[in-house]
């Protein structure tokens, strides 16, 4: 099977720091690949590579085939490329079908959205009402509630909607459950799970080793900058990841079969 996206050789350096020493990464189809690593090791480096927030100095990225060169997030989010920050970029005083949309607000139709840039509101909250309840999400009551008001997970679903709804090949999430309580993590598993089974490919960024093992399909380690194994959770250990990442522990071998 072919991989959906791809990155071959990529190298980054900041200064005489090397945060990508000649990586490879694979995602395939419909999978959920978590990537960890130590603090420092280049993970979130690899990520903005692929999501057209870094430019790599060398190397080639590949979607579905056909090389790609994002030189910013905007041209991944037009090609489909969704990223859920820690952060969750999001404004906290706007509503959540305002969140939605931002940056792709919908107008209305005719000459009024055309010359007078009107916003098509009714539209934007039925999508907004209709992409949550898809995901179960439905505990939020008011669409045009203010985001400030709503718990840590459900911001967090708020955000892995708005990604569900728009990035049509590919989702990225980094660190989701980081913020939350076991609940609300339980939650947002959950829903990574849900967007999976619509046949969506997570790249799960996490330091967290029961969430990864518990989603994951493959685990890609990364350390000092390169792509060191890929494992299948089912046949490793939590230990094991932990060996490999930190250096106590070689793998046998660099990829193993899919």
């Amino acid at each position: 099977m072919e991989p959906l996206l791809k990155g071959r050789n990529l190298v980054k350096r900041y200064g005489k720091v090397t945060a990508l020493d000649h990586c490879d990464f694979d995602l395939f189809p419909g999978e959920i690949l978590a990537v960890i690593g130590d603090n420092g090791a280049g993970k979130s480096t690899l990520i903005k590579a692929v999501s057209g927030a870094v430019v790599p100095d060398q190397g080639d990225v590949y979607l579905e085939g056909k090389k790609i060169h994002f030189t910013s997030p905007i041209q991944a989010r037009e090609a489909g490329i969704e990223t859920v920050y820690q952060t969750l970029a999001m404004s906290p005083a706007l509503s959540i079908a305002d969140n939605m949309f931002m940056g792709r607000e919908m107008r209305k139709p005719g000459w009024r959205g055309q010359y007078l840039r009107q916003l098509d509101r009714p539209a934007m909250e039925k999508f907004a009402r209709d992409k949550l309840s898809e995901l179960g999400l439905m505990t939020i009551q008011n669409i045009n509630q203010a985001v400030e008001t709503l718990s840590g997970g459900q911001r967090q679903g708020v955000a892995v909607a708005r990604a569900a709804a728009f990035g049509s090949k590919v989702i990225i999430l980094d660190e989701p459950t980081a913020a939350l309580g076991v609940k609300e993590s339980r939650k947002v598993l959950e829903l990574i799970q849900d967007v999976k089974s619509r046949g969506i490919p997570i790249i799960l960024i996490s330091h967290n080793m029961p969430h990864v093992f518990e989603v994951a399909d493959r685990i890609h380690i990364h350390r000092l900058g390169k792509r060191l194994c890929v494992i299948n959770p089912k046949n490793h250990s939590m230990s094991d990841a932990v060996a490999y990442m930190t250096g106590a522990k070689e793998p046998e071998t660099e990829l193993e079969a899919v």
